[in-house]
C-alpha cells in the first residue's frame, strides 16, 4: 500500500510539472520585454514558486505522517573533547622589589673639605679602594702649634732636668716640666694619626649607589660621603596578603618575573616576616637571588607567583564551558550515545579553585568524558548531536 502511495505522490508531482510548464508558454504572450513588462513576469513567477514550494512542505508533512521513517532527524554541529585529569595548581601574584642584599656608607673620620672624589656613581670598587680624600689643613695648623708648643715644653724640661741635676729647685718643678712634655708629644702623636683619616677607603666592595656629598663640599666626621651596595647576590622583597599566610612557607618554591628584562627565575622563599603589618594587613617575605652580571638593578618591580592550592590527578575543565541554571547550580554538557546516535546530556558538577581559564572540578565527572566545547551555549539536554572531535573541527561556530 505504501509503495503504491509513493507512485501515487510521484505521478502528482510530475502532472503539476506539466501543467506549470504548458501553463507557461501562453501566458508568456501578455509580458512585453520592457522593464515594466519584464518586472510584471518576475513578480508572478515569484508567486507562483512560494505556491509550489507550500505545496512540496505539505506533502513532505503527509508522507511524514504515513511513513515516520523518512522524516530526516536534525542533529546539532558540536564539537568535544576529553575532560583532562592531571596535576591542577593555582598561585597568587603578588608584585615585590629587589633590594641589595647588602649596604654600606663610606665616611670621613675626621671631617673636613671633601678634597677630591675618586668614583662616580654607578663605579665598582673594591674593599679597602681610596675613594676619596678630605682637607687637613685644620690638623696641620694644630700639629704646627702643638710642635711649638712643644719645642718650648721640651727646652723648659732640659733646664728644669739640668738644675735637677744640680740639686737646684724643687723635684715639683721638675716633676711638671717633665709632664708637660709628654701630654704634648701624645697630643702631637693623636693630631699627627688624623692625618691617615684624610683618606676615604670603600668599607666594601659594590657598586657606588650614592653619591651623598660632591668634591668641594664640607663633610662632617662619620657622616656618609656615599653609599656603597653588593650587587652581585640580591633579595627580592614582597608583601604578602595575611589571608595566604598558612600558603607560605619557608623554604617553598616560588617563581620570580622581572617584566622589564622579561626574565623569570625559580627560586625558594629564604626568609618570612614575623609580623603582620597592622596598616595594611600584610607580611613580608624575602627570596635571595644571584645576580651574575648585575642585569637585576635594585628597586627594579617583579612580581612573584606563590602556590596557594594543589591537586593531583584532578579533573579539570575549561572555564568557559561551565553554565549555571536559574537555581545557580554549574552543569556541563557531555556527549552520550542515545538509541539512534549520540546525543547531549547535562551533568550537573562541583567545582573548587579557578586559575588560568580552568577550573578544578570535584563532583559530577571522573575524567575521560566528552565534554562538548563549541556549541555548548546552544546545546539542550537529549538533543541529538552530530560530533566532531576538537582536533578535526572547523574554525567557524558549529550551526544546525
Amino acid at each position: 500500500m505504501r509503495q503504491y502511495f509513493k507512485i501515487g505522490i510521484v505521478f502528482i508531482l510530475a502532472l503539476s510539472s506539466l501543467q506549470f510548464n504548458s501553463c507557461a508558454d501562453p501566458n508568456a504572450s501578455k509580458y512585453t520585454n520592457d522593464l515594466a513588462g519584464l518586472k510584471k513576469e518576475l513578480a508572478d513567477k515569484r508567486t507562483e514558486l512560494r505556491t509550489v514550494n507550500q505545496r512540496i512542505k505539505a506533502l513532505q508533512d503527509s508522507i511524514g505522517i504515513l511513513d515516520p521513517s523518512t522524516i530526516e532527524v536534525k542533529r546539532r554541529l558540536v564539537t568535544i573533547d576529553t575532560v583532562n585529569v592531571k596535576n591542577f595548581k593555582t598561585f597568587v601574584e603578588v608584585q615585590a622589589s629587589v633590594e641589595s642584599d647588602e649596604t654600606s656608607n663610606a665616611s670621613s673620620e675626621q671631617g673636613g673639605r671633601i678634597t677630591s672624589l675618586l668614583v662616580d656613581e654607578g663605579d665598582y670598587v673594591t674593599k679597602g679602594q681610596l675613594i676619596a680624600t678630605t682637607d687637613m689643613e685644620v690638623v696641620n695648623k694644630s700639629i704646627a702649634e702643638v710642635e711649638k708648643a712643644l719645642e718650648l715644653a721640651t727646652d723648659v724640661f732640659n733646664r728644669q732636668s739640668n738644675l735637677w741635676k744640680q740639686n737646684i729647685g724643687s723635684e715639683l718643678q721638675y716633676l711638671q716640666a717633665k709632664n708637660n712634655k709628654e701630654q704634648l708629644e701624645k697630643k702631637l702623636e693623636s693630631i699627627r694619626f688624623n692625618l691617615t683619616k684624610a683618606n676615604v677607603y670603600a668599607p666594601m666592595a659594590g657598586v657606588v649607589d650614592m653619591v651623598y656629598t660632591k668634591q668641594g663640599e664640607m663633610a662632617g666626621p662619620g657622616a656618609p660621603i656615599l653609599k656603597i651596595m653588593s650587587t652581585g647576590v640580591i633579595k627580592v622583597v614582597a608583601q604578602v596578603s595575611e589571608d595566604y599566610l598558612k600558603s607560605v612557607r619557608r623554604g617553598d618554591r616560588v617563581k620570580v618575573e622581572f617584566p622589564a628584562l622579561e626574565i623569570e627565575r625559580n627560586a625558594r622563599i629564604s626568609s618570612i616576616g614575623r609580623s603582620i603589618n597592622a596598616a595594611n594587613r600584610t607580611f613580608s617575605i624575602e627570596i635571595n637571588l644571584s645576580n651574575k652580571g648585575n642585569k637585576l638593578k635594585p628597586n627594579m618591580m617583579s612580581i612573584v607567583h606563590i602556590n596557594d592550592f594543589s591537586a593531583k590527578n584532578a579533573v579539570v575543565v575549561p572555564t568557559e564551558l561551565i553554565q549555571q541554571d536559574v537555581s545557580g547550580n554549574s552543569y556541563v554538557y557531555i556527549q552520550e550515545e542515545g538509541n539512534d546516535g549520540p546525543i547531549a546530556k547535562r551533568v550537573f558538577i562541583e567545582t573548587e579553585e579557578v586559575y588560568e581559564g580552568e577550573t578544578h572540578i570535584t563532583k559530577g565527572l571522573d575524567g575521560g568524558e566528552m565534554v562538548i566545547v563549541q556549541g555548548a551555549r546552544e546545546v539542550s539536554d537529549k538533543e541529538p548531536l552530530k560530533v566532531l572531535r576538537i582536533d578535526d573541527a572547523v574554525v567557524e561556530s558549529p550551526t544546525n
